[in-house]
């Protein structure tokens, strides 16, 4: 090669516009179909229940973060030589779409005819799933497919069909069952709610201290409650049997004041002697778990005053039938008052239960509903979370303290319109429950039942459903769905058979710490009773993205920045970057605008890296048996890094590669390795060997070949876009590179940082440049730097480089070893 060579540069565009780029670079990956699953495949096949997106709003900046790192996954996997199975979803059923229409349609669901709600809920599904959907896009994410056949929707005919015929099958296997029950009830959405589902807010309420009467003994005593509107609910009155003072209250009847009604005093071991002021306490229906506990232990039979829509009704008297619970509080503390029943109330901090969809305080109402048994198989559940790995390993307490809260089956029915229908019918002669057979989507509220005749009674008339099921029954069969049914096909394909006979159903399942109790459990839950074997054999959990000021991002809370305001302005190869950087995986992420800029100025510093490297011709054939000791040096480093950018990529937690790749690219590679070699590269004058300046090149491309491998997973538009230029293919079919190391001492890194820094601090110049351009007169370096030599003198414009000689000035480097510098 020509001593002299510089060509123009294969990156012909002196800058990187990302607005442009990365959405022409998605485009040609759709069109020659990147990413698409092969089914004939005879690599390792990964499976990653990729989560449906709920689309109920616009997506915010945690959402486009969290996926970028789902894609990781993929992206990583193929890097090492796996066929990925990463599909698109959108999740589509449930409550948020609904409080949505009825939020932007200011009309209220259960005062809309049901065809006309749903239509309303499909026509702003399409419009958030479409955003939703131009946002993936931005982000670079390498689903199987984004064709509009192969995303698959949790709300089409065929998943609601596998959801029903999931719970016929589970109901014929009598794991299935329906009870009247008190349920966690939600005054504004008007539905039941699973534990699971339950937030805790924090806040204040008051401690009423009121007088109750014994008749018998002529009496009184007090009893405290935040609760005083539930007082004619009230079935018992307890004490706890320790307590000596009361014993001779056992059997006797309590007088509650203005209702007076009379109630029993009983010893109970659920008293508590220390709560309020005398230990006492009533038992009503109901204000807390308690209530409902021994309601059942004593066999009481509940009184229930509080209508679906949270007012009282007429069993809690006339006065204040129609009153809300807030209402009626106020005036039946205002009443006990002016009885003088009240001795004495104080403020006091209190956490209340909350609905997570609606953040409605909720309450216990009696509701028949359908269940799933879980009760009996949570030690199931337990081996399977020991078993199963989580990353990062402190994620599975988050499911272990779950398990060790359930104390109820899951109600899985749900008063509401836009979700898989319940696929039963009823007779009308002797209620008879129908279940249907064979695989089909029902919709029993306006569709005739399967049969002609009940088999119970012979008769003819019968009447559908109306609930719908817990969204969550519909998640948490994705894994299967995606494996069963790809690509939205509705025949088996011949890997799918192959991939059910594992120990599990899926590979990987990645999501967010806060659904564990949700989608993980009851995924967990289904895997178990359908195929005795888990859902999936990793769980990735990933932290929040939080404001500058701590708080959790989310639709509901309306505190979310616009993620494509952010990509318009600084590329989703930044935002994936950011996100993957600043934060190791399972942590929570708080964003900063500032070191978004920041890493958007690395990224236009790369490609002004590679531009730089594509003036020069690549020496393909040079022999490395020829390699100049200062390029040996970092091929070394970069292949140390790259080990662990790998233990990165094995563990899944790309804030290591991320970490590792920018810095080594940013103080390493550009800062110092490429300064050190860029007359040698360049060999405008002859002063170097052809072989020396090759050795320069070579090595030059060699490292922007493997950074750019290495990088790939996480800013996949831009290392695309030069790989593409430099080495006509696309480096998302590439491997992950192989690194060349040679035996070099670790210290002659930290040796050659420490000597720039010091020469540049002698030079009594903050600017980088300037402090190359002044001339060094001597440098006298120590033997273990002797091959640098000559890179060090043309990078720091040194007359003369001695070795081991001595001078007045003398520096420590770190590892004992001295340089001497005269200036």
């Amino acid at each position: 090669m020509s001593e002299n060579t510089k060509n123009k540069p294969k990156l012909e565009k002196k800058s990187y516009n990302h607005k442009i780029e990365e959405l022409n670079l998605f485009q040609v990956w759709q069109e020659k179909k990147l990413y698409r699953f092969n089914t004939e495949t005879k690599k390792k096949i990964y499976t990653i229940d990729t989560p449906p997106i709920y689309v109920n709003a616009n997506p915010h900046l945690g959402s486009a973060i969290h996926y970028s790192q789902i894609d990781m996954i993929a992206r990583s996997m193929r890097m090492k030589s796996l066929e990925v199975l990463f599909p698109m979803g959108l999740d589509r059923n449930g409550i948020p779409i609904e409080i949505q229409v009825e939020k932007e349609n200011q009309i209220s669901m259960l005062e809309t005819e049901r065809e006309e709600f749903l239509e309303m809920c499909r026509k702003l599904l399409k419009k958030y799933g479409d955003k939703t959907l131009d946002i993936f896009k931005l982000m670079g994410l390498s689903s199987n497919s984004f064709d509009s056949t192969d995303i698959y929707l949790t709300d089409s005919e065929q998943y609601r069909a596998i959801t029903q015929a999931s719970f016929i099958d589970l109901h014929k296997r009598n794991l299935i069952y329906s009870d009247d029950r008190p349920t966690n009830w939600d005054v504004i959405l008007q539905t039941t709610v699973a534990d699971a589902e339950i937030e805790y807010e924090e806040g204040e309420h008051t401690l009423y201290e009121l007088e109750f009467t014994i008749p018998e003994l002529k009496e009184a005593f007090s009893i405290s409650t935040s609760r005083p509107e539930l007082l004619s609910a009230i079935g018992v009155v307890i004490y706890h049997p320790s307590d000596e003072r009361y014993k001779k209250y056992e059997n006797k009847l309590a007088r509650i004041p203005i209702w007076d009604l009379e109630v029993p005093i009983l010893a109970h071991p659920s008293a508590d002697p220390d709560f309020g002021k005398s230990g006492i306490m009533m038992i009503c229906s109901f204000g807390d778990i308690t209530d409902i506990r021994v309601f059942r232990e004593l066999n009481l039979k509940p009184k229930y005053i509080i209508n679906p829509d949270g007012t009282l009704n007429d069993l809690a008297g006339k006065k204040y039938s129609g009153l809300t619970i807030d209402e009626a509080r106020k005036i039946i503390t205002d009443d006990l008052k002016e009885i003088g029943k009240i001795r004495s109330e104080k403020i006091v901090s209190h956490r209340f239960p909350t609905s997570e969809r609606s953040h409605a305080k909720l309450e216990f109402i009696g509701m028949p509903e359908l269940y799933l048994k879980q009760e009996n198989f949570v030690k199931k559940l337990k081996k399977y979370a020991d078993k199963m790995e989580f990353l990062p390993e402190k994620s599975r307490q988050i499911w272990l303290d779950w398990l060790e809260k359930i104390s109820m089956d899951w109600p899985i029915t749900r008063r509401r319109y836009y979700g898989t229908e319940v696929p039963l019918w009823y007779c009308n002669e002797c209620n008879e429950t129908i279940v249907p057979k064979g695989v089909s989507y029902y919709q029993p509220w306006k569709d005739p039942a399967p049969i002609d005749n009940c088999p119970n009674c012979s008769g003819t008339s019968f009447k559908g459903e109306t609930r719908i099921f817990d969204t969550w029954m519909d998640s948490s069969i994705s894994a299967y769905y995606i494996l069963k049914y790809p690509h939205n096909q509705s025949v088996d394909e011949d890997f799918t058979n192959d991939l059910l006979d594992r120990d599990f159903i899926c590979d990987i399942r990645p999501q967010g710490k806060d659904i564990v109790r949700t989608w993980l459990h009851y995924s967990m839950l289904r895997g178990y009773l359908h195929f005795n074997q888990p859902m999936f054999n990793k769980a990735w959990i990933s932290g929040h993205v939080v404001s500058e000021t701590g708080e959790k991002m989310s639709k509901s809370k309306g505190n979310s920045i616009d993620p494509m305001k952010i990509i318009e302005k600084y590329g989703g190869d930044a935002l994936r970057l950011f996100g993957a950087k600043e934060a190791s995986h399972g942590s929570d992420l708080r964003f900063s605008e500032e070191k978004l800029s920041g890493i958007s100025k690395f990224l236009n510093k790369f490609y002004n890296i590679a531009r730089f490297i594509s003036t020069f011709d690549n020496p393909i054939d040079f022999d490395q048996a020829n390699l100049v000791f200062t390029d040996k040096w970092i091929l070394t480093e970069l292949a140390r890094t790259s080990n662990k950018v790998m233990s990165g990529y094995d563990s899944l937690d790309f804030h290591v590669p991320a970490r590792e790749m920018y810095q080594f690219t940013w103080e390493i590679f550009a800062s110092t390795y490429l300064e050190l070699v860029k007359k040698r590269a360049y060999n405008r004058i002859g002063e170097f060997s052809p072989s020396e300046s090759d050795s320069a090149r070579w090595t030059l491309y060699q490292c922007l070949e493997s950074i750019l491998k290495l990088f790939a997973p996480i800013i996949p538009f831009i290392t695309d876009y030069i790989y593409l230029r430099l080495f006509d293919k696309s480096i998302h079919k590439e491997l992950f590179p192989e690194g060349l190391e040679f035996e070099i001492p670790y210290t002659i890194t930290s040796n050659i940082l420490s000597l720039n820094s010091i020469i540049w601090k002698l030079k009594g110049s903050n600017d980088p440049p300037k402090k190359r351009r002044d001339s060094m007169k001597t440098l006298i370096l120590p033997e273990s730097m002797k091959k640098l030599e000559k890179d060090l003198e043309n990078f720091h414009n040194v007359e003369n480089t001695n070795i081991l000689s001595k001078s007045d000035q003398k520096i420590k480097l770190e590892e004992g070893e001295f340089v001497f510098i005269e200036i």
